[in-house]
């Protein structure tokens, strides 16, 4: 017997909610309605009870009520459910997927590298040393003194922090003259160089060769940590944006555990493949070069810097799929309408606007927080608690390689739930519990020549603290410059955020080896104190920033600002314009 087919009598242009009802008589022409969220067919049959209801979104058919009824219709009913279904289905896999891969081509080639760099460097230490020794020994005739080769590989370690500078200077500049995904393109630049300086420096007999790649992978690492949040903060749904956002601390993480693993003795951290450790920063580079041209552009760059509307729009079904863009559109266009024709605020510009004070003291007070809780010393320590807790020498390594895996575990969970719980509370929680574990860790390094056991409480401190900073500061921090500043002052926000950021780096580096031989067992007592600080100043003064528009949140930041609004200068909407310029 034929089937019969249910008329529709409106294109499946619209996703979503779904009605079609259809008679006894399958010649019937059904009724097809569309709005937001999931798919349903409903067929009551005339005169009677029986009928078929079928709820479906694009994960599951739910039989809401199914009695006696024609067969045809019933298969009728159930093939248009099916293509429907399917419909829906492409819609939500063409968004995801876009979205998806430019999140992985942004990443593999952006914040990937500030991690992968920033861990290779440990396994071949005393292989460079080595190499520095002898290239010495080969050119004067004499070794070259232990504290020589001692200073010459601390510039190896500093110059990439000082690198990170320069190219958290640059980066701002970059975006606002390149936009946001050629100038991760462009970044790849310094990584090609640093790169055929590794590969070819012992061939060359040059350390020289390696402290100027460090400085240019430095460069890479300072431009993309500020312009791939950028990138797909503004690229994202505002449902997804904190989640989006944080990938970064998740490539960020895995380029730290990917570092560790390519570094061990058995793969490229022998004496002689340890060139082509440095050197293999070269492959996320050309992954992203490959796959970064293919996806579009941030549609808030297109419309608001460069006013190209039908970039944005070509942009923004690229990255929503077929899914109706008006709402999106709307507010993009509101907060390019708000301030039109302001031109972009340079860094030292947002600490002397009076509307920005908030978002620049957050900015200050919690980027100093990340990088001075403690975390990279927990790392830096993390080896001699190992030993003590009577780990073998050889094994301390892959030990090691847990610290990476608990950051990256931590950051991916934090991925999930930073949507349903906020900002305030991954921050609070993270600080919190970070004062409790380094509390507990300082009290076990006192009393572990009384107790046995302490070494190992130590430890367990170690991978707890690691998984505090993953939930809360790693990714979290990294979302206030886009949240928190517009359009007009972004850019320059993230200069500033970067160029504190890498300056901790190195003071950090720098003065943990002194603060370590001065505090002994108490050296985690100043970074509770910022830890302390780092949670009571999210609750009393960090705004929620969950859920909301770049609007709203800029409505509020405002408010907060000027309390008195009797008082207050006339709101004008956020600093958002046409075309920008430094």
């Amino acid at each position: 017997m034929e089937v019969p087919r249910l008329g529709v009598k409106s294109e499946l242009q619209l996703p979503a909610y779904t009605t079609a009802t259809a008679t006894g008589d399958p010649s019937r022409v059904c009724d097809l309605h569309h709005s937001s969220g999931q798919c349903q067919i409903l067929n009551p049959l005339s005169e009677a009870r029986d009928g078929l209801c079928i709820l479906m979104d694009t994960s599951r058919i739910c039989f809401c009520h199914a009695t006696t009824g024609t067969p045809e219709l019933i298969f009728a009913v159930l093939e248009t459910c099916s293509v429907l279904m399917r419909h829906c289905m492409t819609c939500c896999l063409v968004q995801g997927r876009i979205l998806l891969l430019t999140i992985c081509a942004a990443g593999i080639g952006g914040t990937f590298q500030f991690g992968y760099n920033l861990s290779i460097i440990n396994a071949p230490t005393l292989h460079i040393q080595e190499f520095t020794n002898e290239t010495w020994q080969m050119r004067t005739g004499r070794p070259l003194p232990d504290h020589l080769v001692l200073l010459v590989w601390s510039l190896i370690i500093s110059l990439y922090p000082l690198g990170g500078l320069l190219g958290a200077l640059l980066a701002g500049p970059l975006a606002i003259k390149l936009g946001r995904k050629k100038s991760l393109l462009v970044n790849n630049i310094f990584v090609v160089a640093a790169a055929t300086l590794f590969g070819f420096s012992r061939r060359a007999g040059s350390f020289e060769m390696i402290m100027l790649g460090r400085l240019l992978v430095g460069v890479s690492a300072g431009v993309s940590m500020n312009v791939q949040p950028m990138y797909l903060g503004e690229s994202a749904p505002k449902e997804l944006r904190g989640a989006v956002a944080m990938t970064s601390a998740i490539f960020t993480a895995l380029g730290i555990v990917m570092g560790q693993v390519v570094g061990l003795r058995e793969l490229l951290g022998g004496p002689q493949a340890w060139p082509l450790l440095l050197a293999s920063c070269l492959v996320p580079g050309l992954l992203q070069l490959a796959s970064l041209p293919l996806l579009p552009e941030s549609p808030r760059y297109l419309l608001i810097d460069r006013g190209d509307s039908e970039a944005c729009l070509a942009a923004l079904h690229r990255l929503r799929g077929p899914a109706d863009l008006a709402g999106e559109l709307a507010e993009l266009e509101q907060e390019r309408i708000a301030c039109l024709g302001r031109r972009a605020q340079r860094p030292w510009e947002l600490f002397g606007n009076r509307a920005l004070r908030r978002q620049v003291a957050s900015l200050v007070v919690l980027g100093g927080a990340m990088e001075l809780c403690g975390n990279d010393a927990v790392y830096a320590y993390a080896s001699a608690v190992f030993l003590q807790a009577r780990i073998p020498p050889d094994k301390v390594q892959y030990a090691a390689i847990g610290t990476g895996g608990c950051e990256l575990l931590a950051v991916l969970v934090s991925c999930v739930v930073i949507e349903k719980v906020g900002r305030r509370m991954l921050l609070m929680g993270g600080y919190g519990l970070m004062t409790c574990w380094a509390s507990i860790f300082t009290a076990a390094l006192c009393l572990q020549s009384s107790f046995p056991w302490m070494p190992y409480l130590a430890m367990s401190c170690i991978f707890a603290f690691i998984l505090s900073f993953g939930i809360g500061p790693a990714g979290v921090t990294g979302i206030l410059a886009t949240e928190l500043f517009d359009q007009t002052t972004r850019p320059a926000a993230y200069m500033v955020c970067g160029v504190l950021m890498w300056t901790m780096l190195f003071v950090v580096g720098l003065g943990f080896p002194f603060i370590m031989e001065g505090l002994s067992h108490f050296l985690y007592v100043p970074f509770i104190c910022v830890c302390v600080c780092g949670a009571v100043y999210t609750g009393l003064f960090l705004p929620e920033t969950k859920g909301k528009t770049f609007l709203e949140i800029a409505e509020e930041l405002h408010r907060l600002n000027f309390p008195r609004w009797s008082q207050d200068p006339e709101w004008r909407g956020p600093g958002v314009i046409q075309a920008t310029e430094l």
